[in-house]
């Protein structure tokens, strides 16, 4: 089976690559600000195994980035608002939708013909 053909099941490759690009940072920086290099090293393997993932999806460079940036977007937001508390300005969800809106005229759009 090729992820590709499937338009849902890429997104949901790119939602656990999400996952994992946010919480490798995330583990990252705690061992960072703790001075923990275990930890460091473990956000590292998390960020390692998230370009493993998300080139998963074998589309054209240009397309799977963009819309994996719209679904990182979503994840990095949401992540801040629940996992650490964060209050998001209006501004930010106003942004995210027009990250949001990008991503699926990315998906959704026309083929270049080659």
């Amino acid at each position: 089976m090729n992820i590709s053909d499937y338009p849902v099941l890429a997104w949901r490759v790119f939602f656990v690559a999400a996952a994992l690009e946010v919480g490798g940072d995330a583990v990252a920086r705690m061992g960072l600000r703790g001075n923990r290099c275990t930890v460091v090293g473990g956000g590292c393997l998390m960020l390692a195994a998230y370009g493993l993932v998300v080139d998963m999806v074998t589309w054209d460079f240009s397309k799977l980035l963009g819309v994996y940036v719209a679904i990182f977007a979503v994840v990095s937001i949401l992540a801040g608002r629940f996992a650490f508390h964060e209050e998001i300005a209006v501004s930010t969800w106003i942004g995210l939708s027009v990250v949001v809106l990008g991503g699926l005229i990315i998906q959704f759009g026309g083929v270049v013909e080659r």
